[in-house]
């Protein structure tokens, strides 16, 4: 018999190749981030909806912790992108107008509204989350439409003023720097995302996703793990939230709203939950179908979008991709086959 401790040893040098294979970084993935590089470069006419995306895919991405990993169904993500994006505002009108230091605000904000709301969700189900979740949004939106003197309310929080980044890099109209910043931050909280998915506490996040009773059975903190993974995805949203008030220097009650939670989940429906780019992609189809449709038919670009959405969930992301590979199956020649060693042929 193997000893037990050799045998643990090599389970445990197992599991550690396994999560090193796995964290390697694929050609598409690099080939998805030179491209939203070059993008600067050579679209200077679209960095105001560049930027747009990037702001979207950083919400897409906190839905996508909690719900394509943890299996946290939620409509309430707003709630902490709206206080994450008025914090921004709120701390560059009476504090400072330091870009840097407004996201580590609204990081804040959102985490503070992401925990108490997180021990809330482990007491119900999917449709107790989702009518907790947006309860909870709908609370702070109606708190920010009455607290006029402190948000605005309807005419929106303004006088937002943000400093140069760095000193050196000015926020103009056009989007140059604002683009230029959301990508770099989207980047460095995708990174830490990633890196957290495919450790052993993403790993047991999954579990818990798949079966929470079976995972608490193994011995993994099921309450904790949750709790974690939602306040992260909370101070996410947050950030995102203050990204779009820095690039904008102006935020509504529109952030705040059930729409913007909405969005978000359409988005993943059409990337992807669970494997991180669903909602960068999401964002980047979901913005462009949205702009080219609003610019053909500025009246009823909602209803072609709900069409084509509609669409999109009856067809399927796999469908497309299984017609693709048969046709190229069809158009390229047939492989001729090998022959196999040790037979006939190969005996003297």
């Amino acid at each position: 018999m193997l000893n037990p401790d050799l045998k643990s040893n090599s389970l445990a040098v197992e599991v550690r190749s396994t999560l090193k294979r796995q964290s390697r970084w694929g050609m598409l993935e690099i080939l998805f981030w030179v491209l939203a590089v070059a993008a600067w470069f050579f679209l200077p006419d679209e960095h105001l909806i560049l930027t747009e995306i990037t702001i979207f895919a950083l919400l897409a991405l906190s839905i996508d912790l909690v719900l394509g990993y943890a299996g946290i169904v939620t409509l309430g993500q707003a709630a902490m992108y709206g206080v994450g994006a008025y914090a921004s505002g709120l701390f560059s009108i009476h504090v400072s107008g330091e870009p840097l230091t407004g996201l580590l605000v609204a990081a804040l904000a959102g985490a503070a509204v992401a925990l108490p709301t997180s021990l809330l969700l482990l007491r119900g189900a999917d449709l107790t989350r989702l009518m907790v979740t947006l309860g909870v949004a709908a609370v702070l939106y109606e708190l920010a439409n009455q607290a006029g003197w402190l948000t605005g309310g309807a005419d929106g929080l303004q006088g937002i003023t943000i400093e140069p980044l760095f000193g050196v890099l000015d926020f103009d109209i056009y989007g140059h720097t604002g683009y230029a910043y959301s990508l770099s931050v989207l980047f460095v909280l995708f990174l830490l995302a990633r890196l957290i998915v495919s450790s052993p506490f993403g790993y047991s996040l999954k579990a818990i996703r798949d079966n929470p009773l079976r995972a608490s059975a193994v011995g993994i903190p099921v309450k904790p793990r949750l709790v974690a993974i939602y306040t992260l995805a909370g101070a996410y949203a947050g950030v995102a939230g203050a990204l779009f008030t820095q690039t904008q220097q102006f935020i509504s009650l529109d952030a705040l709203s059930f729409q913007k939670s909405a969005d978000g989940l359409m988005v993943l429906v059409i990337g992807g939950t669970g494997y991180l780019y669903g909602g960068l992609l999401g964002a980047l189809v979901y913005e462009l179908i949205q702009d080219a449709l609003s610019s053909v038919t500025p009246q009823y670009w909602q209803f072609w979008l709900g069409i084509l959405l509609v669409a999109f969930v009856l067809i399927g992301r796999d469908r497309p991709r299984q017609i693709v590979q048969r046709l190229a199956g069809r158009l390229s020649p047939p492989r001729r086959p090998e022959p196999v060693a040790g037979s006939s042929k190969g005996k003297m």
